[in-house]
């Protein structure tokens, strides 16, 4: 017997395209919530942009904004839509949004990794992987706050070998997620969504792409509840 929300993806995909029920249900099977991003106080707009984009391409579903002085922007032509299919949270409120951050992902879960060229205590190949991570990412030019560097349970850094002392931030997200992907990947932990995580992002991206979708989900649940009367 399906549950409630099994039935609402089956009637959602009763009225989506055939090619998007496989993407959907291809690329949710990679996404994963076991690592997430965190960028603090951002605003470069082209960085900001390109780094929900390489979430995308990684499959990471959330991505988390800091914004104290500046708002994240994203440019329309550097997300390539990525902004539709990545969940997006924000803390910009408060005189402390990196602490509420900081203290809503340790809820969950996840340990807190500050990223910074100047720390020797892990590198992105070595980091222990064994916890969820959440990946701090500061500014190019002043990095990640006292703030955060104080408050985090592990410091990573990217090997560099060259005369600059940083990459840019997006190529920097790129980096750290495609070692990690790697790393886990070749573990023996189960870290992508479970079944029903899936049916539920799934869901959400039918909503998205159907004029009037929240409705369209909101009738398909009464139905439901009138099939179980």
């Amino acid at each position: 017997m399906l549950t409630e929300n099994e039935y609402i993806l089956k009637e959602f995909y009763k009225i989506i395209t055939p090619n998007k029920v496989e993407m959907f249900d291809r690329i949710a099977a990679d996404r994963t919530n076991y690592l997430t991003i965190v960028l603090e106080n951002v605003y470069q707009e082209h960085n900001a942009s390109a780094v929900i984009r390489t979430c995308d391409c990684f499959g990471i579903q959330t991505l988390n904004v800091i914004e104290k002085n500046n708002q994240y922007a994203l440019k329309r032509d550097i997300a390539l839509g990525a902004g539709r299919w990545v969940d997006l949270r924000n803390f910009n409120t408060g005189n402390g949004p990196s602490l509420d951050c900081i203290k809503s992902l340790r809820e969950k879960g996840y340990q807190i990794v500050a990223t910074s060229p100047h720390t020797k205590e892990f590198s992105i190949h070595d980091l222990p992987i064994n916890q969820p991570l959440a990946l701090f990412f500061g500014t190019e030019r002043r990095g990640l706050s006292e703030e955060i560097l104080d408050q985090s349970d592990l410091k990573v850094h990217i090997p560099m070998y060259g005369f600059t002392e940083s990459f840019n931030i997006s190529v920097s997200v790129a980096i750290a997620l495609n070692t990690l992907r790697k790393r886990l990947d070749n573990s023996l932990m189960f870290w992508k969504l479970t079944a029903e995580e899936q049916t539920k992002l799934k869901i959400k991206w039918c909503r998205k792409i159907l004029n009037g979708g929240d409705l369209i989900e909101k009738q398909f649940r009464n139905q439901f509840l009138q099939k179980e009367l």
